[in-house]
């Protein structure tokens, strides 16, 4: 039986794969002297973000004001919310971190953002630091036209206790291109847009110190960036998932499976397991390069998916599959997409050679606000 100590569904962590993986980003960044300041919504662990500074990394890279606050706690001090952060009550939990002594910056797209920040740091020894989001096509947030952009900088310009800190980008949209030269084409246009706009940054004085992209499918090619560019925000990469895996064309790099065990195997073609989409979710990738069959890969099983979830259960149609399996066994699943499903548990086990070595806490699950 797969490790007999621990009860299912449970989060695993291959030790070895994960460090592989840690080194082989770090290794890629200093290649090309960026640095890697990288996502850890993926994680949403402290412990795994120290080893990433450890091993390099120039500060982390969060999603919510909340996992910030927990990453400071535990010790992480140069954080970037890669997001545009609104509310009173956000900025006054951001300016709390701030005379706590802790580097942080957030982003922001739209003038009233900056006026907020002013307000709520006027007085202050520490200004707020933003760094202005650049939309290059995966049609979410961020400043589109030169017109909005000039006129957020001058909005920041006019306002003593806010920082212009820098310009950053995410090109998402390369989950979703059909082939790696696609995937190339997108991650240098994508570059090519952000740095025009730090270079119009210069042209009214004011010099972006950072200029941050990042996006784990362009990056895991390793493709050339583009110089100008400072640093580079990767998440996924750590864990990797079924959806990564297929953009690169090989699982080996995932490092993270669902622990499950069989419970039923009530026809001859379908076989039941212990976690569902509370445990797995019902996300799927069926477009580009990150496109994967079903709800999650059977580690192990060439070509075995979960063809559906319930909240509890997952349903599997392989009669192959079925007869390989008893009733109790065990068996790990590759989940489609790894960020919501760290975000699932409480915490996760490291293994090696099919021990567990190591229980990390996922601190920052729930932290959503």
């Amino acid at each position: 039986m797969k490790y007999p100590a621990l009860d299912t569904p449970a989060l695993l962590i291959d030790r070895e794969i994960m460090m592989d993986n840690l080194h082989m980003m770090q290794d890629y960044a200093d290649r090309e002297g960026v640095a890697l300041r990288p996502h850890t919504k993926t994680h949403k662990c402290p412990a795994i973000a120290k080893l990433q500074e450890e091993l390099g990394a120039k500060g982390i890279t969060v999603a919510k004001v909340g996992e910030a606050e927990v990453m400071a706690e535990n010790g992480l001090t140069d954080i970037f919310i890669a997001n545009e952060v609104v509310g009173e009550k956000k900025l006054l939990r951001i300016r709390e971190l701030c005379r706590r002594g802790v580097k942080i910056s957030f982003g922001v797209d739209t003038p009233c953002q900056v006026e907020a920040a002013e307000a709520v740091f006027a007085g202050e020894e520490t200004p707020a630091r933003v760094l202005i989001e650049i939309e290059v096509g995966e049609e979410r947030s961020g400043i589109l036209h030169e017109d909005a952009f000039l006129a957020l900088l001058q909005t920041i310009r006019a306002c003593p206790h806010v920082e212009f800190a820098g310009i950053f980008s995410h090109e998402g949209h390369c989950y979703n291109v059909e082939t790696p030269e696609d995937c190339h084409e997108k991650f240098i246009t994508s570059q090519e847009r952000t740095l025009a706009f730090a270079r119009l940054a210069r042209e009214q004085g004011m010099d972006p110190e950072r200029v941050s992209i990042g996006s784990t499918p362009s990056l895991m090619f390793g493709f050339h960036i583009l110089p100008g560019v400072t640093e580079i925000r990767p998440g996924t990469y750590v864990l990797m998932d079924s959806s990564q895996g297929h953009a690169i064309g090989t699982l080996d790099r995932c490092a993270a499976t669902v622990l499950s065990t069989v419970i039923s195997r009530p026809t001859s073609e379908r076989v039941i397991t212990d976690v569902g989409a509370k445990g797995l979710t019902a996300q799927t990738r069926t477009k580009g390069i990150c496109a994967t069959p079903g709800l999650g890969t059977v580690k192990g099983f060439d070509g075995v998916h979960v063809f559906d979830v319930y909240d509890e259960h997952a349903i599997f149609y392989n009669r192959a599959f079925r007869e390989a399996v008893q009733v109790g066994d065990r068996v790990e699943i590759i989940p489609v997409h790894i960020c919501p499903v760290c975000n699932l548990y409480e915490k996760a086990y490291v293994v090696s050679g099919g021990q567990v070595v190591e229980e990390l806490p996922i601190l920052c699950r729930g932290k959503l606000q």
